[in-house]
């Protein structure tokens, strides 16, 4: 199994339109300033093994079809339901007191943590408002004897009465990408340019990966403040954002 490389020192780099941090979610949320419009994220989801052993496993096992990838595992992800419960309501707490009154919160899920995802959501003081869904259409893995695994999901919710004043769609048709990843399980970017459209000027990504969200926002004119654990992925999301602004 391939180790993710993790620091615990946090680091912090400065880009224009973003702020990133390197560094547990848990350490480095209470030293952001409040004030935040939007939390969009896509966390580990521990969904991947139903046994102590199988949740070791890699990510690449647990993730990918054939269970070979050139890039290394991500942090996080062999946590059981009752831990995965009480780090989720730790982490969406902290987000929660960093977002504005009215805000929006977007996290999200699978199948398997959906249920306990959404119960954490609630426990760490979010107003649940729905469940969206994201279709992968056919570029989805099928499943033999049974229905194909067609689609995530992502809780969403407010602060409070929602701020907002868009309109968006519930389900986004969205292809995996075939080509050009940067994360073992990244998603889209048509895809979290679509959900960033329904966010205001402040978004908060406390898991960013590769800062697929990131660019998103930035994009959009947005300014993006990410944290990322694993050593590998806060480098490629500096780079990837640095790129943006040559």
């Amino acid at each position: 199994m391939t180790s993710p490389r993790v620091r615990k020192a946090t680091q912090l780099v400065r880009l224009p339109g973003a702020e990133l941090h390197r560094g547990d979610c848990l350490a480095v949320l209470p030293t952001l300033s409040p004030g935040f419009d939007a939390i969009v994220t896509d966390p580990p989801y521990s969904s991947g093994g139903q046994s102590k052993g199988s949740r070791a496993a890699s990510t690449g096992q647990k993730y990918l079809n054939t269970g070979g990838t050139a890039f290394p595992d991500f942090a996080g992800d062999s946590k059981d339901q009752r831990s995965y419960l009480h780090w989720s309501a730790l982490w969406m707490a902290l987000c929660y007191d960093k977002l504005k009154d009215g805000g929006l919160a977007i996290v999200f899920t699978d199948w398997r943590q959906l249920p306990v995802t959404s119960d954490a959501f609630q426990a760490a003081g979010f107003t649940w408002r729905g469940v969206g869904v994201w279709d992968k259409g056919s570029s989805s893995r099928p499943y033999k004897g049974g229905f194909r695994a067609q689609t995530e999901f992502f809780v969403w919710g407010s602060k409070g009465m929602l701020a907002g004043d868009t309109y968006s769609p519930g389900v986004f048709n969205v292809q995996q990408q075939r080509g050009g990843k940067l994360h073992q399980v990244g998603k889209p970017l048509p895809l979290m340019d679509a959900l960033l459209k329904a966010c205001g000027p402040r978004v908060l990504d406390p898991f960013m990966g590769s800062a697929t969200t990131g660019v998103a926002a930035i994009a959009q004119g947005k300014h993006f403040t990410g944290i990322e654990l694993t050593e590998h992925y806060f480098d490629v999301a500096v780079e990837r954002i640095r790129s943006k602004d040559a």
